[in-house]
């Protein structure tokens, strides 16, 4: 038995399976992930990718935060492809519990995924800094410059920006992957806490990893996949 039929034998076997996605999930669709081979953080720049996610360029220096995160964070014109299109079968079988994803770019739910706990959070969701108010995503990538309120505030996108800390539904992400019976990671390379730690919480019966590089949790893994995502479940019934 090849390593696409076990883990189909896995996925046809059980009906308690939670996925945990990275940005390799989302390279199908055309989207960069961080630390790929074309990754962002393969960016010839001087200045630290991680710097400009984070939350002291957002204070500081809100322009050169809202250039880098416009020229990569925009995924509004981007479709889903074929691994989160099965994923939505696999929740329309009821065979998916939930979706964990460290994706902001709003792909699951765009196939139509309902369960699921965005832990980084999504661009769609935005608010002014100085009054809360709501704005769009077309709004803060259709600006010019530094989107601002109409109360002169600066709007934030609903992200979690390198030194913030993770969302309240981390809490549910852990207890989810603490008591599913089939974990399945996909894309992430499984090196940016505490995200990473999720995996460390799994006490169920199989746990799969698929990336197209090693990750550190591999030898902990029942079946690990260094495939292109995209080619794996395409071969997936």
């Amino acid at each position: 038995m090849n390593n696409i039929e076990k883990l189909q034998n896995i996925i046809d076997t059980y009906d308690d399976i939670v996925f945990f996605t990275g940005a390799g999930v989302s390279t199908g669709s055309g989207i960069k992930d961080f630390r790929g081979k074309n990754g962002i953080y393969k960016d010839k720049s001087n200045i630290n990718p991680e710097y400009l996610l984070s939350v002291n360029c957002f204070n500081n220096e809100p322009e050169l935060f809202y250039d880098f995160y416009k020229n990569n964070m925009n995924s509004l014109n981007i479709e889903p492809n074929v691994v989160h299109k099965y994923l939505k079968k696999l929740e329309d079988k009821g065979k998916l519990k939930s979706i964990i994803t460290q994706n902001i770019d709003g792909l699951h739910e765009k196939a139509g995924c309902k369960n699921v706990i965005s832990i980084h959070g999504t661009i769609y969701e935005n608010h002014c800094i100085l009054c809360g108010k709501s704005y769009s995503a077309n709004y803060v990538f259709d600006s010019i410059g530094v989107p601002r309120c109409t109360c002169t505030g600066i709007i934030k996108p609903d992200v979690v920006l390198y030194g913030e800390s993770l969302y309240d539904n981390f809490i549910k992400a852990q207890y989810l992957c603490y008591t599913s019976q089939v974990l399945i990671v996909l894309g992430t390379s499984l090196l940016v806490e505490p995200a990473a730690s999720l995996v460390g919480l799994f006490k169920g019966e199989k746990l799969v990893i698929i990336n197209d590089s090693k990750t550190p949790y591999d030898n902990k893994a029942d079946l690990v996949i260094h495939e292109d995502l995209n080619k794996v479940f395409e071969l997936l019934k």
